[in-house]
């Protein structure tokens, strides 16, 4: 009889596999993509989503310069928000770029 392979979450897979290359805070910012929504709020969700990371430093695209301008604006509660939701300070600075949001 062949044995059944447990399968493995890509998300598990990939957090191993950028430990060996990154700070433990960069793969720790890797829940990002799955509280985004949830932290940031629908309507800022809908026109920006989290781009890259390195060393504390989120890059956030956003759909137009109309939302540039309101990500500024409200800079300090999503950093806020950001890290209360990842449970530690791991955002030390937010950018932001005007970006396609989709794949």
């Amino acid at each position: 009889m062949k044995k059944k392979k447990k399968l493995t979450h890509i998300g598990n897979i990939l957090n191993k596999a950028l430990e060996s290359f990154r700070p433990s805070s960069d793969t720790d910012m890797t829940q990002i993509w799955e509280l985004w929504d949830q932290a940031v709020g629908e309507g800022v969700a809908q026109n920006a989503k989290p781009g890259a990371f390195k060393d504390g430093t989120l890059l956030v695209h956003v759909s137009s310069s109309v939302w540039l301008q309101q990500m500024r604006f409200i800079q300090q509660d999503l950093h806020a928000n950001l890290n209360r939701a990842l449970g530690r300070p791991l955002v030390k600075e937010l950018r932001f770029k005007i970006a396609s949001l989709h794949n």
